[in-house]
């Protein structure tokens, strides 16, 4: 493999700067490509092979803001790989098969017991029975909030109970929550349906009679057998599944034990469904739509037991970080109707980053290769379903990150080769007697994603002092509210050998909170912090030539355990 160099200053030559620039040392370095058989300079090893053309050396061409002359190079050959997954449908409508979410209240269970915490019932295609905590890597815990946001007005009676001569049946459905008794003197439709406005997540309840069993009749102190059973989703009488049969009396003697029955089971809806709060650190994009999305950077998706949001979004939170395109930035959920029914809830994760620039195309030509970014709105909400499944009610959040521009793309001074210390977006500081230590690139193949990067290390090779790199604004958080500052860092442009010593630490509020050290190609570095309202990120390192570079940061809040 070619190893090439980024440039080398050689000096005698006069730039020409943007009058507002004033060089802060006497000489004018300009710099130039070096050719690949050159073992007196640093090489990345991740660096394209590249090819300097006769007309590709302009020093001097035009001013720019980065204060250094454009250079143009033409890539030769990209290594290529597959394009980042996308959802894996299949596996989604199979598990979806497999699962059994349905339930109705237990013949045993007492009324008005607390809603149950949301559960986990598949991970990427394996079933499971896991709690939200016990699946989430980050160990996040819940909020006391409501599953649904704003109540609607309004219930409709979604389908008749059979009449009371007549043994019926109540729903086995999705998205049970808890059940109440209520006065069996008349069919007090009223009192379950006021009930069920004080239910969190509450759209839809089943009134029925439930007879012969023993501890309504005899144990709870309510004495009714009136029961009313609230779900967080609308069920239809086709899911009227449980007719009873189960015995509750206890046995004496050689006696006939009763077995329970069920009549008179009707359903009550909103007239439309509640629209979910968003979770705290993230923004609604899309939705609600019947497609789900099927946009590149697919992470994996599980499948909860209710229509739960801010579950969802503690899955994200927790998600392990991908080694390429870092954590979760983005959900879609959604409910999977099979054969009109039902069936589950799944919230499908995104990670944050596109797909580097040399592995997005295999084309080659003159200009910048496609790349593979993630697209988070209802373009790519374009999954209706597979077979007997049908997508409903999807909705896409976006996590939010209290960090403008941290993967420099906002550094746009030319379209092919320029650098600067500074930007409107991020600050690079040198200390006493060093000469751009800190320093922001447009170029897309030292970016891990994307054009732009920052580079710790004198730029031109002349110092071994380090340098801090700072976004122009303190960071805004909320006061004691925890986060996780991520981003990809490379120290491997000078080799193994000379990269040995390169060293970045993270600092918050002038505390150093994480970093990084030694020779790496693009690795994830994560810290946790916790927000005060206003505060300072730097990232402190670089000696050349032991350079380090950043690029596609994120803070993003979370939870702490």
């Amino acid at each position: 493999m070619h190893h090439f160099p980024l440039f080398r200053a050689t000096k005698n030559l006069t730039p020409c700067f943007p009058t507002a620039y004033n060089p802060p040392r006497t000489r004018a370095p300009t710099f130039a490509f070096l050719p690949p058989s050159s073992a007196t300079w640093p090489t990345f090893s991740n660096a394209f092979p590249l090819r300097v053309s006769s007309h590709s050396l302009r020093s001097l061409s035009r001013p720019l803001p980065s204060s250094r002359p454009v250079i143009k190079v033409s890539l030769t050959k990209l290594r290529t790989t597959s394009p980042p997954p996308t959802p894996d449908n299949n596996l989604i409508a199979q598990t979806a098969n497999q699962v059994d979410q349905k339930t109705s209240p237990p013949v045993d269970a007492p009324p008005n017991a607390d809603v149950p915490p949301t559960s986990v019932t598949a991970v990427d295609g394996t079933v499971t029975n896991s709690s939200i905590a016990a699946v989430s890597a980050g160990g996040t815990r819940r909020r006391d909030v409501g599953r649904l946001g704003k109540r609607a007005s309004g219930f409709e009676k979604v389908f008749d109970g059979l009449p009371a001569d007549q043994h019926d049946a109540s729903i086995q459905g999705t998205a049970y929550l808890t059940y109440t008794v209520v006065n069996n003197a008349t069919y007090n439709v009223k009192a379950c349906l006021d009930w069920c406005t004080t239910v969190k997540g509450c759209v839809f309840v089943n009134l029925y009679y439930e007879f012969n069993n023993y501890l309504l009749d005899f144990v709870f102190s309510e004495k009714s057998n009136l029961k009313c059973a609230a779900y967080g989703d609308i069920h239809s009488a086709a899911e009227k599944l449980n007719f009873g049969g189960q015995a509750s009396y206890p046995q004496v003697g050689n006696e006939t034990v009763p077995l329970t029955f069920i009549t008179q089971s009707s359903g009550w809806g909103l007239d439309s469904l509640l629209d979910p709060d968003t979770p705290d650190g993230y923004d609604l994009v899309f939705g609600p739509t019947d497609g789900a999305n099927n946009a590149p950077g697919y992470m994996g998706f599980a499948f909860i037991d209710n229509y739960d949001v801010e579950a969802c979004a503690e899955l994200c939170n927790g998600r392990g970080a991908d080694p390429n395109g870092g954590g979760c930035a983005y959900f879609n959920i959604w409910r999977a109707l099979v054969d009109g029914i039902p069936t589950t809830y799944t919230c499908s994760m995104v990670r944050s980053s596109p797909l580097p620039p040399f592995l997005a195309s295999s084309h080659v030509d003159s200009a910048p290769p496609p790349q593979y970014y993630l697209v988070a709105d209802n373009t790519t909400a374009v999954n209706f379903g597979q077979g007997n499944l049908k997508v409903t009610l999807s909705r896409g959040y976006a996590r939010k990150t209290a960090l403008p521009d941290g993967g420099f793309e906002g550094f746009t001074a030319c379209d092919d080769f320029c650098f600067a210390a500074s930007y409107a977006n991020w600050i690079g500081t040198s200390p006493a007697g060093g000469d751009f230590d800190a320093s922001i690139f447009f170029f897309p193949p030292y970016a891990h994603t994307g054009h732009g990067s920052a580079l710790l290390g004198a730029a031109f090779g002349d110092d071994g002092l380090t340098g801090t790199l700072t976004p122009a604004a303190p960071l805004k958080t909320d006061n004691g509210a925890h986060y996780v500052i991520q981003c990809f860092m490379a120290s491997a442009f000078s080799g193994a050998q000379l990269e040995a010593s390169a060293k970045v630490d993270i600092l918050w509020n002038g505390v150093r909170v994480g970093g990084t050290s030694g020779f790496t190609e693009y690795t994830l570095v994560q810290a946790e912090v916790v927000g005060t309202g206003s505060d300072k990120l730097s990232f402190v390192g670089g000696a050349a030539p032991a350079w380090t570079f950043i690029d596609d940061c994120k803070v993003y809040k979370g939870f702490k355990a």
